[in-house]
């Protein structure tokens, strides 16, 4: 993480709105729980870095219509700003990641990274 939070540090997001807004931007509107868990936060720290997100347009929150205890979360135009502001510098290193551990281990790593996540311990 460290070259993303070099690329971050001019940014008016931290690593965590980061991993948020990538979650957003991949997957569309989600529940928190689900944002949550994709962007590897605990469910109260997230419940902060969302209202910092919301007072600060990058993303907006309304109402399940079906359960209007949980909320649905959506990146706005300025979240999506924020992404593509830094989409060049985010695809270099990557690259840079790929080239030096190798695509099929990066790959691989991934998804155990993914399975690990899914245990229910």
């Amino acid at each position: 993480m460290a070259p993303i939070r070099e690329m971050l540090a001019a940014s008016p997001v931290n690593e965590q709105k980061w991993r948020v807004l990538r979650v957003l931007v991949e997957s569309g509107p989600l529940e928190q729980k689900a944002i949550a868990a994709e962007a590897c936060l605990l469910l109260p720290s997230l419940t902060r870095i969302l209202q910092t997100m919301e007072a600060d347009g990058l993303v907006s929150r309304e109402s399940d219509l079906e359960d209007r205890r949980r909320s649905i979360v959506s990146v706005t135009a300025a979240g999506r700003a924020v992404i593509e502001n830094h989409a060049d510098q985010s695809n270099a290193i990557l690259a840079r990641l790929e080239d030096q551990f190798g695509k099929e281990r990066l790959d691989d790593l991934l998804r155990l990274l993914d399975d690990l996540q899914h245990i229910d311990l």
